[in-house]
């Protein structure tokens, strides 16, 4: 059994100081070093010592990274990129889409399934688009932008093996009564995101989650809230944040940790395939994507996602607000957990599985277990 010990532990329900782990492919033991009783097979982990350990990290926003995208359609790419995600600390994935032909989506869907089935960092997928709005697309094309249609909703759900968790949508488009209705039948998240939406027609829908909040979506106003004035207003409503700064300025993450508090946000990356690669030409669903200084542009200088790091978005939060790592852990893992049913995950606690990761002192991350394996942090 391997173990760790002499460390700072934060379980996702407290933090424990002089702490050890015992685990293998699930956690065994977790407790105070007081409390510590050697076993004859115990393997000690000697690199985590006098580190900070937290639960492994839960991604239901990630498009691409390192050269792939979920949009390639093609099952030894993905594998390759989830392994690669892991290394910034990601132990949960849910593989995103976009807009584009049916068929593409289609293949992609097949292709999730496919590598889900050997490899279980992904545990459902975030259908983003194709039905949104097109005053707010963003990055999305805007030639394969549909209404809301739950038959195809209904065969999608299929294709992917019923993998698919959530999906972003507009509420203020055709259909979404019997839209909404599957999606909570089905146990899917409803998103909203990429949306023009009012208030009123906001309240009028069923939907508990908002695809990056801030961006492409209706802006707060003091005449009309919009879908951002809606997330603040609505405690029981969760926004998704990417913090890297571009996306959203740090006084506007300040103002949502001081509105919904680390409970109702979570931290996503929502990275494109140029993540990892530095500055340069790329591509997001066929278009030309600029990436400089740390931020991925379309030609005509829309953001088109990020290239942002996961393991930089937890330290990002707590450079760019008030929160400290007890709230970061609840932001990038605990939330997502309960939000999507994960119940083996987002907690450091006997019986969940032995994802987690290893930060020094600095909260420079240094290695990730996923299931007990450990995987190096890539420079």
């Amino acid at each position: 059994m391997k173990i760790i010990k002499d460390v700072t532990l934060y379980t996702g329900n407290g933090h424990i100081e002089d702490a050890f782990m015992r685990f293998d492919k699930t956690i065994q033991q977790v407790g105070y070093m007081a409390d510590y009783q050697p076993k004859p097979d115990d393997v000690v982990i000697t690199e985590a010592s006098h580190k900070i350990i937290v639960p492994g990290f839960i991604d239901v926003h990630k498009h691409g990274g390192y050269g792939f995208d979920t949009m390639d359609g093609d099952p030894e790419k993905l594998n390759q990129m989830v392994n690669r995600m892991v290394t910034e600390g990601i132990t949960t994935l849910f593989p995103t889409t976009m807009t584009q032909t049916k068929e593409n989506i289609e293949q992609a869907l097949r292709v999730i399934d496919e590598v889900a089935a050997y490899n279980p960092v992904i545990q459902g997928i975030h259908l983003e688009g194709p039905f949104i709005n097109k005053a707010f697309m963003g990055a999305q094309p805007e030639a394969y932008i549909i209404d809301p249609n739950v038959d195809l909703l209904e065969r999608w759900y299929a294709l992917s093996g019923q993998r698919i968790r959530l999906v972003t949508y507009a509420p203020e488009n055709g259909g979404i009564p019997e839209f909404e209705q599957f999606m909570l039948d089905h146990h899917i998240v409803p998103s909203i995101g990429h949306s023009n939406a009012t208030r009123a027609q906001l309240l009028a829908s069923r939907a508990h989650h908002v695809t990056h909040l801030y961006n492409a979506q209706s802006p707060m106003h003091h005449r009309e809230p919009g879908v951002t004035g809606h997330a603040m207003l609505e405690s029981e409503i969760t926004g998704e944040l990417i913090a890297d700064g571009y996306h959203v300025v740090p006084d506007m993450l300040q103002l949502a940790y001081n509105i919904k508090g680390a409970k109702h946000l979570e931290l996503v990356t929502d990275s494109m395939r140029a993540e990892g690669l530095g500055d340069g030409q790329s591509e997001l669903g066929g278009q030309k994507v600029i990436v400089k200084d740390k931020q991925a542009r379309l030609e005509n200088g829309h953001l088109a996602g990020s290239v942002l790091a996961f393991d930089d978005a937890f330290v990002n939060i707590q450079k760019f607000t008030t929160a400290d790592i007890e709230d970061a852990v609840q932001m990038s893992a605990v939330n997502q957990a309960r939000e999507f049913n994960l119940t083996q995950k987002g907690e450091l606690s006997a019986g969940k599985d032995a994802d987690f990761n290893i930060f020094d002192n600095h909260l420079n991350l240094q290695a990730t277990y996923s299931y007990g394996r450990r995987f190096a942090r890539e420079v």
